[in-house]
């Protein structure tokens, strides 16, 4: 029997976690989970129903009332045991993200293992939430600020890093003394259900942590309005990040938005061509590139956007396309048919205003979601793929003489998550550290998202932050006490 075969069969059904209990499927049945490197179905997952949403968010604030009281060290704790019992169970997690997204298996031992690293950078981090001590303007008064957890969560997830993305709403928020109730991707559930177990293996009380899976329109519209939700965390596309937080404002819920990119990599004249390429197409063709700080619009100036150019064709020339489970394969499938349509659209549309293929374009295989990996040169400004979020491994390049122009066209759109930028001037570099418009920017190297950086954009792609003690801040509240002796 193969490995993907041993994998299929050994493939959950994945279930909903309310109230520190695993419940199957009720009256709504289940919905069908697709490998994208065969289009076959592989397992079901449970969907919730009303009455399920409702249990969940009762759940939620009787496991706040409990995690809120365990001392910040003995959280701490707790989640460290959550950490390692990820490494410990980082291979079997690794098969289940490989078979349900499609990304290389290394790839998703990688997300694993980070996301290992985050709990336990957000497990000490939540040691040091202080409050401070303010100078009364009376001998007989004490004032101070205390902070405290905003209460039980709504966190929104998406399919494209299934643990990631999770963990780092969910470490912020159990450091913080928050319960959460997540509401994972129905296309990817299996990793997320087995991040959670960890948890819940570990000690976490029961109710702190919540898991749904089913209509996403209807749990989002059912849990952000409950009245035991008092923030809402969100990844995923502009439009529908708008609408929740559109929501979840009429009812008052604090909101972190990590919304749409179209990161910039500005690559200048006097710019280590040779590094530029390496690190900018490390990150290009990170999980198919369906990542929403990958590399998208290449702004390269015309002195060596040949060069350029040959060096991206080269390294996509590298790259081995097929299952993620194959330990050659270094280029996975895209997650679902929806992309693969979208990318045959986006080609279509470049070429026909003009762009020159160097590299790929095309469909492969004949089952599956594969995309061959794509470099186009000659992008005009006015391509759909300049504009919209391409989400997908091609990378689109177009020249430019004069670096105000490349900056304007970086900050042209409404997007502003992540950019990169390649130089060896100072004076270029600290130009783009203060006029490119964007949540996050790596200059000569890719991207490195660690724990204790900030992560979040600005614009039309988000407020907030995923990253850094800025992240723990999201889940709490200042309150203000004020003690005057009789």
């Amino acid at each position: 029997m193969s490995t993907a075969q041993t994998i299929v069969a050994a493939y959950p059904a994945v279930r909903l976690l309310i109230g520190g209990e695993w419940r199957a499927a009720g009256d709504t049945g289940t919905l069908d989970v697709l490998n994208p490197a065969s289009g076959a179905v592989i397992g079901q997952v449970a969907r919730a129903t009303s009455s399920d949403i409702e249990d969940a968010a009762h759940a939620a604030a009787e496991g706040f009332r409990a995690w809120r009281l365990v001392p910040a060290v003995k959280r701490a704790a707790i989640m460290r045991g959550a950490a390692n019992l990820l490494r410990e169970r980082s291979t079997q997690i690794a098969q289940l993200m490989t078979l349900e997204q499609g990304k290389p298996l290394a790839e998703s031992r990688g997300e694993i293992l980070a996301a290992a690293d985050i709990v336990d950078w957000f497990a000490e981090e939540g040691c040091r939430i202080y409050g401070r001590i303010v100078a009364p303007r009376s001998a007989k008064a004490q004032q101070l600020v205390m902070k405290e957890p905003v209460g039980p969560v709504a966190a929104f997830t998406p399919w494209n890093f299934p643990v990631n993305q999770v963990v780092r709403k969910l470490a912020a928020a159990l450091a913080a003394g928050c319960s959460i109730v997540v509401k994972a991707s129905e296309e990817t559930p299996a990793s997320p259900a087995a991040l959670i177990e960890a948890f819940a293996d570990a000690g976490v009380p029961a109710g702190a942590i919540g898991l749904l899976y089913g209509d996403p329109a209807q749990i989002s519209r059912q849990l952000i309005a409950h009245p035991a939700i008092r923030k809402v965390t969100f990844t995923g596309s502009t439009a529908v990040g708008k609408q929740l937080a559109a929501l979840a404002g009429s009812h008052m819920k604090r909101v972190t938005m990590e919304l749409g990119g179209h990161a910039p990599v500005i690559v200048a004249e006097d710019a280590d061509v040779e590094c530029a390429v390496k690190a900018s197409a490390v990150a290009k063709f990170l999980n198919a590139g369906q990542v929403c700080i990958s590399p998208t619009r290449f702004l390269v100036h015309n002195s060596v956007r040949a060069q350029f150019v040959e060096g991206l064709v080269r390294y996509a020339g590298k790259l081995v396309v097929g299952e993620g489970l194959r330990d050659t394969t270094t280029l996975g499938p895209l997650a679902n048919a929806r992309r693969l349509d979208a990318m045959e659209a986006l080609m279509q549309d470049a070429v026909t205003k003009g762009a020159r293929v160097a590299a790929g374009g095309e469909r492969l295989h004949d089952r599956g979601y594969f995309f061959a990996p794509t470099v186009l040169d000659q992008v005009p400004r006015h391509a759909s793929i300049f504009n919209e979020e391409p989400f997908g491994p091609v990378a689109a390049v177009s020249g430019f003489d004069r670096l105000d122009d490349a900056i304007e066209e970086a900050n042209r759109l409404p997007y502003g998550l992540a950019g990169y930028a390649f130089s060896r001037s100072f004076a270029t570099i600290h130009r783009l550290m203060h006029q490119v418009e964007v949540g996050m920017l790596w200059i000569n190297q890719p991207a490195t998202p660690f724990p204790e950086l900030p992560f979040g954009g600005v614009k039309d792609s988000g407020y907030g932050s995923e990253g850094g003690p800025e992240a723990l801040d999201a889940y709490l509240v200042s309150k203000a006490v004020s003690i005057t002796a009789y």
